[in-house]
């Protein structure tokens, strides 16, 4: 037990940045720098694998963005994109990765964020709950009297709820403890809290370390798609440059999916960053099974309303986030060619 719980505490230290989906395209708009100073678009960091990594290390979101006299800037973040709330608000982020639950809270909060593209469920197995192996939690209904870390009016809360209450357990006959990812694998490994609501990188840290799995989203039925965030005065100052960002991601998620080995280790091979054995194996497989995004359509509308209702109904949010409110109508300011350069328009 020992060399496990050695193994524990080295989860918070083992985080890599979560990589991010991200968007952009071009509608005639142009830059109020100047022709000499170009328009900065500001992405989460991708770390060390995924679309945004390749991205990044080819120059490919530059070289696309150059002739709309912009280029991006690469800004660190901690995972999870409820953590990176107030670089949105003050303007030092304009782009992430995120999933409907977070953008729902940030919302409720009158975070200036929009959603412009949606991708159909992928690696769902990816997230989930783990708790601590002398926990002696072997399923949901065990979490009964629990701590439970989870980042507040988020995945982990949204995927707490939604197991709770597929097992028939009372919300508040479960403790929550509202921490971001990388307190959370901190608590997590010193036993201040019995399990954790987790995702990507830091779920897959804490089972590496000896965690137990519980349930994964997959399991219970998760409507948390995946989507691409901006500050919603990006999208209203240079809808184009939005618009070719998402254009690139598209494509380059495509190619992930045909080779999603290509897409690993893209800067490190080894050392800390890099994975190897069987978490290389399994990235690659979920990269196969990479969803490029796509414009919201009438069916996100329906996934957002589960996750809206089930924060609502728990008291996580006061009011009822609607798809109006949430999803940016970026095919309106688009001309038809910038409009034709998207996938499934």
């Amino acid at each position: 037990m020992s060399r496990r719980l050695s193994a524990f505490s080295r989860i918070a230290l083992a985080i890599a940045p979560v990589v991010a989906l991200v968007a952009a395209c071009g509608s005639g708009s142009t830059p109020e720098q100047g022709a000499d100073t170009p328009y900065i678009l500001k992405v989460t960091d991708p770390g060390n694998s995924g679309p945004l990594a390749v991205g990044k290390r080819d120059g490919t979101f530059d070289a696309a963005l150059a002739p709309l006299g912009a280029k991006i800037q690469w800004v660190s973040t901690t995972p999870g994109f409820s953590s990176m709330l107030k670089l949105f608000n003050t303007g030092e982020l304009d782009v992430s990765g995120a999933a409907f639950s977070p953008v729902v809270g940030a919302l409720s909060k009158d975070v200036g964020v929009k959603i412009v593209a949606v991708a159909d469920p992928a690696g769902q197995d990816q997230s989930g709950i783990v708790v601590r192996p002398e926990s002696g939690v072997t399923s949901v209904a065990g979490l009964a009297g629990k701590r439970i870390a989870v980042n507040p009016a988020g995945k982990g809360e949204y995927i707490t709820l939604k197991a709770l209450a597929q097992a028939g357990v009372p919300a508040d006959q479960v403790t929550r403890v509202p921490l971001q990812q990388k307190d959370a694998a901190s608590a997590f490994a010193t036993g201040k809290v019995d399990a954790w609501a987790s995702f990507l990188v830091p779920y897959q840290e804490a089972k590496a370390a000896g965690a137990v799995e519980i349930t994964t989203e997959k399991q219970i039925g998760s409507k948390d798609n995946s989507v691409v965030v901006f500050r919603t005065e990006i999208l209203d100052e240079r809808p184009d440059v939005a618009a070719k960002y998402l254009e690139v991601l598209q494509g380059l998620t495509a190619k992930q999916k045909a080779a999603p080995a290509d897409f690993e280790n893209v800067f490190d091979k080894s050392g800390p960053r890099a994975l190897t054995g069987e978490r290389l194996a399994d990235a690659v497989r979920v990269g196969a099974q990479a969803s490029v995004p796509r414009l919201p359509v009438d069916s996100d509308a329906t996934d957002l309303a589960d996750v809206v209702n089930t924060f609502a109904d728990n008291g996580v949010i006061a009011r009822r986030i609607t798809a109006a409110d949430i999803f940016y109508d970026l095919k309106s300011k688009l001309t038809p060619e910038q409009l034709a350069a998207l996938k499934d328009k």
